[in-house]
């Protein structure tokens, strides 16, 4: 393949523009706030969970709550019911005098018990809101955090797309002034060897596979006419002569 000296200087152009684009590409992928929103994103969801069971204990807490506590009315009625009775002297005999003081004393104990058992859930469902209190805050925190994180990563992201969509239109005016079938070979070569179609020839070096050309090669390339397109004999690249490719 031919190709005029100064469309392959071009070729090299084209590439670095391609070099940059792989750069902003790998850029873009790489954010530290990608990783750092996957990690917080983790957390909050832990805490998220941890907050839900903890709701669902207030919740629990709270019915279990009513639920003593009605309890403890209805003793505390059916002994006021009980002491008003004896209180009235409705009742004569012995036998039922008897029989409604140690129901009254039973229902006394029954209520005390009863208030114990209130007491005991109030405990769990204050520690259950002050648990909700703290989940709240932290995964307010959190995302808090997630938002700070997700402002940055939008911004770094602006900036990497704008540089793109400049570097990507100058390749595209680059690479028209390269012959086609110069640029089909480069395209070809690129998605072959990760990225690199061109590499220049310095100090008896191809810069894309960083090895130092053999002497024949070397005479072979110093032989060719300025406008054959040359390749490397060990990446097969192709190889752009210049003023210091020490030829």
């Amino acid at each position: 393949m031919n190709a005029e000296p100064a469309d392959q200087i071009r070729l090299l152009d084209v590439q670095d523009l391609d070099v940059r684009l792989q750069q902003l590409s790998h850029k873009r992928k790489s954010l530290p706030e990608h990783a750092e929103i996957e990690s917080l994103n983790r957390d909050l969801a832990q805490l998220r969970d941890l907050l839900v069971a903890a709701q669902t204990e207030e919740s629990d807490c709270t019915r279990e709550q009513t639920k003593a506590e009605q309890d403890v009315d209805q003793v505390r009625q059916r002994a006021a019911r009980d002491q008003k009775r004896l209180d009235s002297g409705a009742v004569s005999s012995p036998k039922d005098l008897e029989n409604l003081q140690r129901e009254i004393t039973s229902l006394a104990k029954r209520q005390g018990d009863l208030e114990d058992v209130v007491l005991e859930v109030m405990e769990r469902r204050e520690s259950a809101q002050e648990r909700v209190a703290e989940l709240t805050e932290r995964v307010g925190s959190v995302q808090g955090r997630i938002d700070d994180a997700t402002a940055r990563r939008d911004a770094a992201l602006e900036q990497i797309d704008g540089e793109t969509a400049s570097v990507t239109k100058e390749r595209e005016v680059v690479a028209a002034s390269v012959p086609a079938a110069l640029l089909s070979l480069y395209d070809k070569l690129r998605e072959q060897q990760g990225g690199i179609g061109a590499a220049k020839l310095y100090a008896r070096t191809c810069q894309g596979c960083r090895q130092e050309l053999a002497i024949t090669e070397l005479n072979e390339i110093r032989a060719a006419a300025p406008g054959t397109v040359v390749r490397c004999e060990n990446c097969r690249r192709i190889l752009v002569r210049t003023a210091e490719s020490g030829l």
